[in-house]
């Protein structure tokens, strides 16, 4: 992909492929014979919502083929995410989704670091040694730097009257934040512009390929080699950066060993820009198929930061969270789960569930009273991110709205989706002005 001095990272979240195909599931077949739960499917990927409806409905608490338990509903979600009977147990988890010998593989070796993947005492841990980073007021204090990306993003196309809307726009600013935070040297960061979004497949629920997990382990291995070069430079010269931080609480002892600061910094590379892109291009596409409520925040700019909620609420860009039942559960949503098995959370489907959003959940309303959105999780895994997501969404759409008023998306109707459903998101969305 890249010579090893140059960051080959950007393949952190690598692709695995775009295998469609799940195994039928004989169980709580709705009348047309499709199986309830297909997260893989094009239908599916194109719009996921009338199947959450049918989830909802028919079996809120569903049992796919590969034996993992999938909840539907708002108040199942929640409390799963919040509970402590639910934890990651990630490697327990792999092994018996794959075999004994899964973590052998690099990818997933690294994935078993992630603070996202960790339980207790390891997940208090590490995320205390980042939490300083996200604090309201650091992140507050991004305002500017985000509005000169944004700004600066919009000067290089405006006069070419067009652009794509996630490549040329929603791309570039949470990759150059996270950048900014980590302290990758301005001269490395084209190739992480540049480089392929064809991530998300690794964390989707169904197997991955041995083909798919060969290409994980490549990307894994050059984001690698770029952090410990980065690692290097870090220990040498000490900046005022989150690599700094945590390569000092590694010098530390105790506190961080080398495979945890590699895997956590990919996790931070790659979780701090794919869903901001993703809630940038989905807020976009939902106003611009719903031109009153377009209207109607361009003539209330003010209205923004609910504008924002709702977006997160209406088209998540994570669709879904897992946990594992750490005993057994006697009841949820009227099932016994066993402990040791996974329970997957639909974070899209509860925020479009009537029992919390009376109010027609399927329409979008910039003016939405109380919009709580799970998009970013719950309990100790709770976003660390969130408000900078949030910030960057905010100004990004606001200052698009104000300087280019007259932009029209070229096909609202039928936008490319990537091929995965955890992360939800377009692979581009052209527009013209």
């Amino acid at each position: 992909m890249v010579t090893p001095r140059k960051p080959g990272a950007a393949g952190v979240f690598v692709s695995c492929g775009n295998r469609l195909e799940v195994t039928m599931n004989e169980q709580a077949q709705p009348a047309g014979g499709d199986p309830l739960f297909n997260p893989l499917s094009p239908d599916f990927i194109r719009n996921p919502y009338p199947h959450y409806e049918r989830l909802r409905a028919i079996d809120p608490i569903h049992v796919t083929p590969f034996g993992q338990f999938v909840a539907s509903r708002h108040a199942d979600v929640s409390l799963v995410m919040r509970d402590k009977r639910f934890g990651k147990d990630f490697v327990e988890r792999s092994k018996r989704r794959y075999s004994e010998k899964i973590m052998d593989e690099p990818v997933f070796r690294s994935m078993s670091h992630w603070m996202l993947q960790s339980d207790p005492p390891d997940h208090t841990r590490l995320r205390g040694l980042v939490v300083k980073a996200f604090t309201a007021r650091r992140v507050e204090d991004m305002r500017p730097r985000i509005q000169q990306i944004v700004d600066e993003a919009i000067d290089a196309v405006i006069d070419r009257g067009h652009m794509d809307l996630i490549e040329d726009f929603a791309f570039r600013l949470p990759v150059t934040i996270i950048c900014d935070m980590l302290g990758i040297p301005e001269d490395h960061r084209e190739v992480f512009y540049k480089s392929s979004r064809d991530g998300g497949r690794l964390l989707d629920p169904v197997p991955l390929t041995p083909e798919e997990i060969a290409k994980g382990n490549a990307g894994n291995m050059m984001a690698q080699m770029y952090f410990q070069q980065l690692f290097e430079l870090r220990r040498k010269n000490p900046a005022d950066d989150l690599t700094t931080q945590l390569v000092q609480a590694e010098e530390d002892g105790n506190k961080l060993t080398n495979e945890e600061l590699t895997a956590n910094i990919i996790l931070l590379f790659g979780a701090g820009h794919e869903t901001t892109v993703n809630l940038i291009g989905n807020g976009l596409l939902a106003l611009h198929r719903n031109p009153d409520q377009l209207a109607l925040l361009k003539a209330r700019p003010e209205l923004i930061v609910n504008a924002i909620e709702e977006f997160l609420r209406y088209d998540s860009s994570v669709q879904m969270t897992g946990r594992v039942t750490l005993e057994d559960i006697d009841d949820l949503g009227g099932k016994k789960i066993p402990k040791g098995e996974t329970v997957l959370c639909l974070l899209g489907s509860a925020n479009r569930d009537p029992a919390v959003y009376p109010d027609r959940p399927d329409r979008l309303d910039v003016t939405r009273p109380n919009v709580k959105p799970l998009s970013f999780g719950g309990g100790i895994h709770f976003c660390l991110g969130a408000q900078l997501a949030r910030i960057e969404a905010e100004i990004a759409i606001a200052t698009l709205l104000r300087r280019l008023p007259d932009l029209r998306i070229d096909d609202v109707e039928n936008p490319e989706w990537r091929p995965t459903f955890v992360l939800r998101g377009l692979k581009s969305l052209p527009a013209s002005w």
